[in-house]
């Protein structure tokens, strides 16, 4: 039986008009509707997530800058460059995906930060011992500090660090000035954030660990002109310190150009989540507000 607009086939048999509290009982009401869903349908913005515009445009820009000719970098990308663009640009078409992958990154940062909880009671327990050993040694007139644990000490700090760099960032312990951050929305904040993330602190980070890649394989023993002089022995030519004790700090200058890494995949989840924030889907954000405020004083 054929129905009419309002499908209510009784009413077009009959002919009586329908009853206006039934139709108005069918329609969804805007309550029922979530806030992203009608902008979803609205705009691109809502269906695509930010990052993914920025890795788009960087594709265009580069392939523009391979046309024109350029010396920059953006003119000479490797063929695995533009394969994590387009997988960067094609995972943030993915909201569900692109949630999960945010979520794998995270984990790594628990276990690095877990890893520097630990290294802090051992930093404290090195930088006990030399305390003790200096102010016995003058108490009984003698030279009992050890060249090595100062070594190690500082060593144990500066692997805490980059351990920890990227937990930081995730708990949102940099300081903030409360009297202008702490009345802004979510999404203002997210807003900030993700342009900060993106056009100043993630570029710093590239260019951190394209300098700090050749600086720690030299400090494992690579040669100027790429050759690693004990082939795969590299601890025989690791660098050594330069104050008593010579410990090797070959591994620990390789491991800025780690830690390096482990900021930067952090500050790419940050980007995910503000980036979602941005287009009202807060649910992917993992969003949290601390106990206390963080404040300049």
């Amino acid at each position: 039986m054929p129905e009419n607009d309002l499908g209510d086939p009784v009413a077009e048999q009959t002919g009586e008009a329908p009853d206006a509290a039934a139709v108005a009982a069918t329609i969804p009401s805007m309550e029922s509707v979530e806030p992203h869903q009608g902008l979803q349908a609205q705009s691109l913005w809502y269906r695509i997530h930010p990052l993914g515009l920025v890795a788009g445009a960087l594709m265009v820009a580069s392939a523009i800058a391979t046309v024109v000719g350029t010396d920059y970098l953006i003119g000479h990308l490797a063929w695995w460059h533009w394969l994590g663009l387009l997988a960067l640009f094609a995972l943030c078409t993915q909201l569900q995906a692109l949630h999960v992958f945010r979520v794998q990154l995270e984990k790594i940062t628990t276990v690095t930060g877990g890893l520097a909880k630990y290294l802090g009671w051992l930093v404290f327990l090195v930088s006990l011992f030399n305390v003790i050993t200096r102010y016995v040694g003058r108490f009984i007139e003698a030279d009992i500090i050890i060249g090595e644990m100062m070594s190690f000490a500082w060593m144990t700090f500066a692997f805490m660090f980059l351990m920890g760099l990227n937990y930081g960032v995730r708990e949102g312990i940099n300081p903030r000035i409360d009297f202008w951050w702490h009345a802004w929305s979510n999404r203002r904040k997210a807003t900030l954030d993700f342009y900060m993330h993106t056009f100043f602190f993630m570029p710093f980070l590239i260019v951190a660990m394209r300098l700090l890649w050749d600086y720690g394989r030299k400090g494992l023993g690579m040669r100027h002109d790429g050759i690693w002089p004990d082939g795969w022995r590299v601890w025989n030519s690791w660098e050594t310190a330069w104050d008593a004790g010579s410990l090797p700090i070959g591994p620990i200058k390789f491991l800025t150009c780690i830690g390096m890494v482990l900021f930067a995949l952090q500050v790419l989840a940050e980007m995910i989540k503000t980036g979602f924030v941005m287009i009202n889907r807060e649910e992917f954000a993992d969003i949290h507000d601390h106990d206390e405020f963080q404040r300049i004083e």
